[in-house]
């Protein structure tokens, strides 16, 4: 399972590696939706992978999140579904990592709405860079693009990349925008993440500018983790075809390293949960469940 701040996906495989059932609901997180929110997501997610099997045919289970949360918190929800098996919580960075390779320790980094990076041993956190919020860091984030992208608009507004990001959040004029922004609307913000990274596609050098920043920023934080092994990239900007994946990646093989792709969090927290359960080995689990390695 996989409990996110806007949705909750789970995964229901064998422990020879076959996806039997997938399932998606709500928030199934307890700081932004509320514990008894979180919990019944988490458990509707559960109950649309399962597809009518018995509940009690599931012999362990993980669960990725981001912040604290104990298996406590989830399982009357889970129990209220005929599921009594065991439920091992850890955290979001943790089941990416697994989503992206079947290796015993390495990095991953992760930039989406938030950004951190996280060394990883043994199914658990050892120590993470950035991950501090909008106010504090997370920088290179989509968030934070958004952030930039604003004050940029704001103090450029002449240019045809204020022009976009003026007509995306629906303001005429400077004055608007310092407004606008006041009422921190942080979903718009990050909304214009998207908006950046095509923008810097077609060569605009205010966006380039800003993309370059958040790939300095992101590489600084993994460099600042100091960790060893396979690197792991996950969240959407760097899982998926953005200028922001493109010069992280270019940094990273210029020094002769060769990222992951983190896949989906929750077949990995499946593959962290039937592995001790399995007759195959780690990583022909892994390739069963995720498929072969990607970069």
């Amino acid at each position: 399972m996989d409990a996110g701040g806007t949705s909750s996906r789970a995964v229901v495989a064998t422990t020879t590696g076959t996806v039997v059932g997938r399932g998606q609901a709500g928030p199934g997180n307890p700081l932004t939706a509320g514990p008894a929110r979180a919990a019944a997501s988490v458990a509707a997610a559960v109950r649309d992978a399962l597809q009518g099997r018995p509940p009690e045919q599931i012999g362990a289970a993980t669960l990725g999140i981001a912040g604290p949360a104990t298996a406590s918190q989830f399982a009357p929800a889970l129990a209220a579904l005929g599921v009594t098996a065991p439920v091992t919580v850890t955290g979001d960075v943790v089941t990416a990592f697994a989503s992206g390779t079947p290796a015993p320790h390495g990095a991953v980094l992760i930039a989406g709405t938030g950004a951190i990076a996280a060394a990883v041993r043994a199914g658990a956190v050892e120590r993470t860079s950035d991950g501090l919020g909008w106010l504090l860091g997370d920088e290179g984030s989509g968030r934070w693009l958004g952030l930039r992208a604003v004050r940029t608009a704001v103090r450029t507004w002449s240019t045809p990349f204020a022009a976009r990001v003026a007509t995306q959040v629906g303001v005429a004029t400077a004055d608007e925008m310092v407004y606008w922004a006041q009422a921190l609307p942080w979903n718009e913000i990050g909304d214009l993440a998207p908006l950046v990274c095509e923008t810097a596609r077609a060569g605009d050098p205010h966006a380039t500018a800003l993309v370059a920043e958040a790939v300095a920023h992101l590489v600084h934080t993994l460099d600042d983790l100091g960790a060893d092994g396979p690197i792991v990239l996950g969240g959407g900007l760097l899982a998926c075809d953005t200028p922001v994946r493109d010069g992280v990646l270019g940094a990273l093989r210029a020094r002769g390293l060769h990222p992951r792709t983190a896949r989906d969090p929750a077949a990995g927290a499946a593959w962290l949960a039937a592995r001790p359960l399995s007759p195959l080995t780690p990583t022909a689990l892994h390739e069963a469940l995720l498929g072969p390695r990607v970069r």
